[in-house]
């Protein structure tokens, strides 16, 4: 999930790269509401959310794409559509869909207290995201762009990533890497081990941080795998908000599996 201030985004995928592909992950971006006192303080329907569901999944080797898939009796979207939904900081949320996918949402339409707005996705992810962030409202303060296939994302995290958003104009959720990280090169051996402490896996700015980011983009032909490179590339400075290990992407039949047990033991 990835915040950006006026406007927000929210879900990435990114790449370490040396000599050599070290890690790929996904990364959230946004703000959350701070305390009564503070200054900063995310107002009440100032977050536009923009939803990707429009990706094909073709790992997960189903008939239908992944994020329609059932998880505990609903498609797998629909978990992180009706969470962003009950914020009272959402104003809005922009589903990035094929068409033959909106009635899914448009079902849900009765259940939610937000409006509700439909765009079509693009060739890549950016195309994607540029094409929700059409339909942001301007007077929008924090634009969220999340994967939909990431239905575990919680409401405490999308708290703290708004607030983070809001005070550095970008922000993203992301967990410290575990694993132990070697760089290699181009013959795939060993060239050293990299300090883990220094490496975060992201969880999939402002409005008007991430047109520029998409100006720049489109202006010089860039190719991006993850809306926190768009930021980047202003040479902005983006915060990592520590987000939940929880808060899996549902990529193959191993993971939905995960993401049962998760919910189950909630």
């Amino acid at each position: 999930m990835v915040l950006i201030q006026a406007p927000l985004q929210v879900g990435y995928k990114i790449g370490f790269k040396e000599n050599a592909r070290i890690e790929k992950s996904r990364v959230t971006y946004c703000s959350a509401r701070t305390e009564e006192s503070s200054p900063h303080i995310v107002k009440e329907k100032s977050v536009s959310v923009i939803l990707l569901a429009g990706g094909k999944g073709k790992r997960m080797g189903a008939s239908m794409p992944k994020q329609y898939l059932p998880l505990l009796g609903q498609p797998i979207a629909l978990h992180s559509f009706y969470i962003f939904s009950e914020m009272f900081e959402v104003k809005e949320i922009t589903v990035v869909c094929d068409p033959s996918y909106k009635e899914i949402f448009e079902d849900a339409k009765e259940n939610i207290q937000v409006e509700l707005k439909f765009t079509e996705p693009g060739k890549e992810r950016q195309n994607s995201v540029y094409s929700g962030l059409q339909a942001v409202d301007l007077n929008s303060e924090l634009v969220c762009i999340h994967d939909s296939a990431r239905p575990l994302v919680t409401s405490g995290d999308v708290e703290k990533v708004l607030k983070d958003g809001l005070l550095n104009r970008a922000a993203v959720l992301g967990v410290p890497v575990k694993a132990t990280i070697k760089e290699a090169n181009t013959d795939s051996f060993v060239v050293r081990t990299l300090d883990g402490k220094a490496f975060w896996e992201m969880q999939t700015p402002q409005p008007e941080l991430l047109r520029k980011g998409f100006e720049l983009v489109n202006r010089e032909g860039l190719e991006v795998t993850d809306d926190v490179s768009i930021v980047e590339h202003l040479k902005h400075p983006v915060y990592i908000t520590e987000g939940s290990y929880t808060n899996i992407e549902v990529t193959t039949p191993d993971d939905l599996l995960v993401a049962e047990r998760i919910l189950n033991a909630l």
